[in-house]
């Protein structure tokens, strides 16, 4: 029986078999179309969350990976200086004095001119500057966050004071103050030279945190928190520091690299961590006066903050790159 004319006859693929309907309005998949196999088999691609994100691109950063696995092993050693060091801080070993670095007897930096092995010295003192910079680094970060969100968030005559105090703070000769608040306050100790430093080092993050605070201020999240009801201490804490922490993490970094290099200044000036307690400035200035023929005293210690250093510094590059929004994930 013949169909009426009226009826269309449906479209076949091949072998007369029927074809898959087509979506009007919808675009048709195609053999030729790359994502074919997704759309058969049902996959979807999943986005990232910001944590994966910043994973991703942190271990993409060889350098930052490299600086990671050398600051691991390098605090790690140090914080365990009683265990793995071959000597004690002040142990003597006469028959060995004055000794360059060798293999011999565990003298991997060799010994002063009393025979004290230096590689163990180096270990006691790199564990007190990474004690001393990890309180600096706390402190300054906690005291420039709260003065930059209540700056950058209030405004008017507070914003005026805060910023005109850390403009003055700025002004201020850094070594010079830091010497002479060494000598009022005293020095020797570690955690008195930490908050010394400190209360000198928050003011770059200061106005890093304030000027975060002015933009964020202004979005839609935060005019929905107010109409919400939320007070303002908790918009600052819960609403805009979260999104605030990406420059607060990388400069709290970098802090830990300047407390290092200043506290092994003033150590070495004399101002700082005074004998008995270990110091690298101070091992540095002990043997400054034999350094042209014991180069290994001045030498050793102060590769031991150069490095500490540089690791630091490819470490904070590599977290501002992974925790930038606008670095795209290659690859």
């Amino acid at each position: 029986m013949s169909k009426p004319p009226g009826d269309p006859l449906p479209d076949t693929g091949p072998g007369g078999a029927p074809a898959e309907p087509q979506l009007q309005g919808s675009p048709s998949v195609t053999d030729d179309d790359p994502n074919t196999a997704l759309y058969r088999e049902g996959l979807e691609v999943k986005a990232l969350t910001q944590w994966q994100l910043f994973r991703r691109k942190f271990f993409r950063h060889k350098a930052a990976m490299v600086a990671l696995f050398v600051l691991v092993v390098v605090f790690t050693a140090a914080l365990l200086a009683e265990t793995i060091a071959p000597y004690g801080y002040e142990e003597l070993d006469l028959a060995n004095a004055t000794l360059g670095p060798t293999l011999e007897d565990n003298h991997f930096f060799g010994t002063d001119k009393l025979g004290r092995d230096y590689f163990s010295r180096v270990l006691y003192g790199t564990r007190t500057s990474v004690r001393v910079a990890l309180v600096v680094a706390l402190l300054s970060t906690v005291i420039g966050t709260l003065i930059g969100a209540i700056a950058g968030y209030f405004g008017g005559w507070i914003e005026n004071v805060l910023m005109r105090t850390t403009d003055l703070v700025l002004t201020l000769p850094g070594l010079a103050v830091l010497i002479a608040a060494a000598a009022l306050l005293g020095n020797g100790s570690p955690y008195r030279v930490a908050v010394i430093l400190a209360l000198l080092l928050w003011t770059s993050l200061a106005r890093i945190v304030r000027g975060s605070f002015l933009s964020l201020r202004e979005k839609e999240f935060v005019e929905a928190a107010k109409a919400s009801g939320a007070s303002d201490w908790r918009i600052i804490f819960r609403h805009i520091l979260p999104n605030a922490l990406s420059p607060i993490i990388v400069n709290a970094t970098l802090v830990v690299a300047t407390a290092i290099l200043i506290e092994a200044t003033l150590s070495f000036l004399g101002f700082g961590i005074t004998p008995p307690t270990p110091a690298l400035g101070s091992l540095i200035e002990d043997g400054r006066n034999s350094m042209l023929t014991d180069w290994w005293l001045v030498t050793l210690p102060g590769l031991t903050i150069v490095l500490i250093g540089l690791c630091i510094n490819f470490l904070g590059d590599g977290l501002r790159d992974a925790l930038d929004p606008t670095q795209q994930v290659r690859g």
